[in-house]
């Protein structure tokens, strides 16, 4: 055995020499890995040895690049020149793959003339997801041996494959049960069959009759999905370039725009968020190895939209789960309505029908609350009252377990407030879900004054296991998602009144990267959440709409008409009307607002009001925040957040258009935050900033 850098040793079975990389915790491909490949193949092809297999100790292949090395200047040798040593190498080089091989790890892999693998492994180009696309002949190599069209469907996603479909789309050449073995047997079998040293950069027979409208057709199928993204449009050019150019010529065309994305904004906002995913899952204070509540059935209260979409989260993880409501027709109701989402899954065929049931029947139902006692964990999720929360905690103070943690789903409400309804307010916690409940990523973990860190490391711990992304925060009327939400709110619905139609500012926040803007937002959510006609006095616009019988998509009329059976929505001229006739009677002055504007009255008084989530030590640190409005509220991850996207403005300019409209408008919400004014005083940011 001769140890060839830290990370790479080069072994020997009889004729069969073995390239190992032991590089923990995905082996990486850092400098000493790639130089130890480079010196490994150079040794082994000098060597007695009649091929060469390549191999990772530890739990995967090659996972993919070093990303800590994005940032610094490229320390040799480069990815290429490890590639062009194994493509050129005399004797047959094998990629025994396990795990995962992804990005470089799959481009070093598709370098081997062959390539094996076990069940369980996985095989991708994930770059896309950086904002990125392979920038080591990735591009150009992948649809060569798997067709364009596979390429294209893994390059734009950045989801990966497992084995079978490598297997059966050419990826990997065998399936292996034992890694080691089967990858020297096949070793073996290359030397004594003659198997031809295969370069896959060579081939061409799988683009060759590519159909000329295959790039249109899946250009139209992803557009919805990939807008306002680059990275995707700018992968699918490289496979167009696989096709029509040669090898070297499509190299240099993925080279071309690899430089150009990474030059832009967008790949820097994806990498920012990448690591910004990661950083809100460290807690500072809180010992890893705090002891968490081991969660083996969830309790939820409420069977609505919400605690339905709750229940499911747990089911889909194998969790059993115990919903109690008020009475057996509102129980049967929600049940109904799993069952429904659970078989509408099934019927695009997401899920199996057994899984529909798998899934029912970790579900129970019931309407009484002592059947909370078992449970673990209690998720209460009913209406945002404080009086009917704290009774409801009271309540299950009385009846829970010891050392069971008791969660409200509230979404702006005092934890603490609801805490103090038990006599273990170490045991309450925020558990706040994003509607729809089974679909949406965020969770914001919301801690009490008095919530203990056992609290905190099950809520986050439970949260990663049923999928979500958790966010820990403090407790201030609509934690960091809502209270932000609140203050575009405030703006948006000045200025339909001043002269902006509803339908312009859904567009330009559309535009800008979100899903929908506010009014269709509302629509959606339902314009009547949390009206009551008894108490409507028309002071606002959504009071006028909800008077008139106007209550968004559920009933086919809200800022907008929908039709009936595509739910497409359409300005309404009497919409209109009202709001001017209001606006009137207010005495508001009506002008013509620019794009520009609407755009900064929007989202300046978010990022101001993020500040003011940080400065108060609501939020842990800058990044936390925008994982918090990526996934709770669609803020386009190609600008990296609202914290990431005032950095790249500029501080200077954010704060002087804030002082502006501070002084022009007036409002609380638009007093500038002292974080906002220090970090400008001393060249900080607000995307960085930690508490």
């Amino acid at each position: 055995m001769t140890q060839l850098t830290q990370s790479v040793r080069l072994e020997f079975d009889d004729d069969v020499a073995l390239i190992r990389i032991d590089n923990p915790p995905v082996n990486a491909l850092s400098q000493h890995v790639r130089q130890g490949l480079l010196d490994g193949v150079t040794q082994a092809e000098s060597s007695d040895a009649k091929s060469i297999v390549v191999i990772c100790d530890g739990r995967t292949f090659i996972a993919g690049a070093d990303i800590t090395e994005f940032s610094g200047p490229p320390q040799p040798p480069d990815l290429q020149s490890v590639q062009d040593a194994m493509e050129n190498c005399s004797k047959p080089i094998i990629a025994a793959v396990h795990g995962t091989a992804l990005g470089g790890g799959l481009e070093v892999a598709l370098c081997a003339h062959y390539r094996v693998g076990v069940a369980g492994s996985k095989y991708g180009l994930p770059e896309v997801k950086l904002g990125l696309l392979p920038g080591a002949g990735g591009t150009q190599r992948l649809p060569r041996i798997t067709g364009a069209a596979k390429a294209l469907e893994m390059m734009t996603s950045g989801e990966p494959i497992d084995a079978q479909e490598a297997f059966q789309c050419g990826l990997i050449d065998e399936l292996v049960e034992d890694l080691e073995n089967g990858a020297v047997a096949f070793a073996r079998r290359a030397v004594t069959e003659q198997m031809p040293l295969l370069r896959i950069r060579d081939r061409n027979d799988k683009v060759a009759n590519t159909p000329e409208s295959l790039f249109h057709d899946f250009r139209t199928s992803i557009a919805r999905r990939t807008r306002g993204f680059l990275a995707p449009e700018y992968n699918i050019r490289c496979i167009e370039a696989a096709v029509e150019l040669d090898f070297e010529a499509g190299l240099k065309r993925e080279q071309e725009l690899f430089r150009d994305l990474m030059k832009g904004t967008q790949s820097k906002a994806q990498q920012y968020y990448f690591f910004a995913e990661r950083a809100a899952l460290k807690i500072p204070g809180l010992p890893k190895d705090t002891p968490t509540v081991e969660v083996s059935r969830c309790g939820v209260l409420g069977a609505g939209t919400m605690g339905g979409g709750i229940a499911m989260n747990f089911a889909n993880s194998g969790i059993p789960v115990t919903i109690v409501e008020r009475d057996d027709e509102a129980l049967q109701r929600g049940l109904g309505v799993v069952r429904s989402n659970y078989e509408r899954t099934a019927a695009r065929g997401g899920i199996s029908s057994d899984d529909v049931e798998t899934r029912m029947g970790l579900i129970s139902g019931s309407t009484d609350m002592g059947d909370f006692a078992d449970c673990d964990l209690i998720i209460e999720a009913v209406f945002e009252n404080m009086a009917l929360k704290k009774e409801i905690f009271e309540q299950l103070d009385g009846i829970c377990k010891d050392g069971a943690v008791l969660a409200s789903n509230t979404s702006a409400l005092d934890i603490n407030e609801i805490a103090s309804a038990t006599s273990r307010p170490d045991a309450v916690i925020g558990m706040h879900f994003f509607s729809p409940a089974n679909v949406m990523k965020m969770l914001e973990v919301v801690r009490g004054d008095a919530t203990s860190n056992t609290a905190i490391a099950t809520a986050m711990g439970i949260g990663r296991s049923i999928g979500k992304t958790p966010v820990l925060c403090g407790v201030c009327h609509g934690f960091v998602g809502n209270r932000m939400l609140f203050m575009r709110g405030i703006e948006a619905e000045k200025m339909i009144l001043e002269g902006a139609p509803p339908s312009r500012i859904d567009q330009i926040l559309f535009d800008f990267g979100f899903p929908m803007g506010p009014f269709a937002m509302s629509d959606l959510a339902g314009l009547d959440i949390g009206w009551d006609a008894a108490t409507s006095s028309g002071s606002t616009v959504r009071e006028l709409l909800c008077e008139s019988g106007r209550r968004g998509q559920k009933n086919g009329s809200g800022y907008y008409n929908y039709d009936p059976k595509t739910r497409a929505a359409t300005p309404d001229s009497e919409v209109e009307e009202m709001i001017q006739a209001f606006a009137e009677r207010q005495g508001i002055v009506r002008r013509e607002i620019t794009d520009q504007e609407i755009l900064e009255r929007c989202l300046y008084p978010m990022v101001n009001e993020g500040a003011k989530i940080l400065d108060e030590g609501i939020a842990i640190r800058g990044s936390d925040v925008d994982v918090v409005w990526i996934n709770g509220y669609g803020w386009p991850m190609y600008t990296g957040g609202p914290m990431f996207w005032a950095d790249t403005i500029g501080l200077q300019e954010v704060a002087e258009r804030i002082q502006h409209y501070a002084s022009t408008l007036g409002g609380d919400h638009w007093e500038i935050s002292p974080l906002i004014q220090n970090q400008v005083s001393d060249g900080g940011s607000l995307s960085t900033y930690a508490n």
